[in-house]
């Protein structure tokens, strides 16, 4: 399973890191990925790292701000996300895929349950 955690609310400017801890897998073998979901909108693709830490990807709108990371002997992906913006509001989830990164969330079959970011002054 993956279980998301860092969430909160945060001022515009500021930084909050999201880590996504996988268990009952070795997570390093697979893609993981970062989505979110505003209200109203559709769920989106953020970050995603490829197995064996190969190049990440990251949606244009975070491309500079955000950054995806692993650690392995700990088996978590973390979402580094600076400067956030108003428009960066939204529930956030990590997903895995066994296969390499794409901001296709049907091609991801093991969710985590999410965790609310708030960017707000």
């Amino acid at each position: 399973q993956l279980v998301e955690s860092g969430g909160g609310l945060v001022q515009p400017g500021g930084s909050l890191r999201l880590t996504c801890t996988a268990s009952g897998f070795t997570s390093e073998y697979w893609s993981i990925g970062w989505f979110r979901q505003a209200p109203g909108k559709k769920r989106e693709g953020v970050s995603c790292i490829n197995p064996r830490d190969g190049p990440p990807m990251y949606a244009d709108s975070v491309n500079g701000r955000f950054t995806i990371s692993r650690d392995r002997a700990k088996n978590t992906v973390y979402l580094q996300m600076n400067n956030l913006k108003p428009e960066d509001t939204a529930e956030y989830m990590c997903a895995a895929r066994d296969f390499l990164c794409n901001f296709s969330d049907h091609l991801f079959g093991l969710w985590g349950r999410g965790i609310q970011v708030t960017v707000s002054s």
